[in-house]
């Protein structure tokens, strides 16, 4: 069990350490995402207007798979999340 513990631990460093971006990265980007990329940002306003349609999809998405996750809407006994659920 400690090894798996030390083997997972190492693995969440690594990951960390390549989830942000590097210096070189971190000069090629605007200041909103200069932290969390690498290569480079956002170059025009079409390009900002493309990340703004594609935060405002997510957020949407997120947030109707937590109302269906949460309250799915279906009553009937024999759908198939009944024979999950029992």
């Amino acid at each position: 069990m400690k090894h798996i513990r030390n083997t997972a631990v190492i693995f969440f460093l690594l990951v960390i350490n390549f989830a942000f971006a590097c210096e070189a990265c971190k000069l090629q980007q605007p200041a909103v995402t200069r932290d969390f990329t690498h290569g480079v940002g956002p170059r025009g306003d079409f390009d900002w207007i493309i990340v703004a349609v594609i935060a405002v999809l997510t957020v949407f998405t997120f947030v109707y798979s937590l109302k269906y996750l949460v309250k799915p809407g279906e009553k009937d006994q024999d759908h198939i999340k009944n024979s999950i659920l029992n």
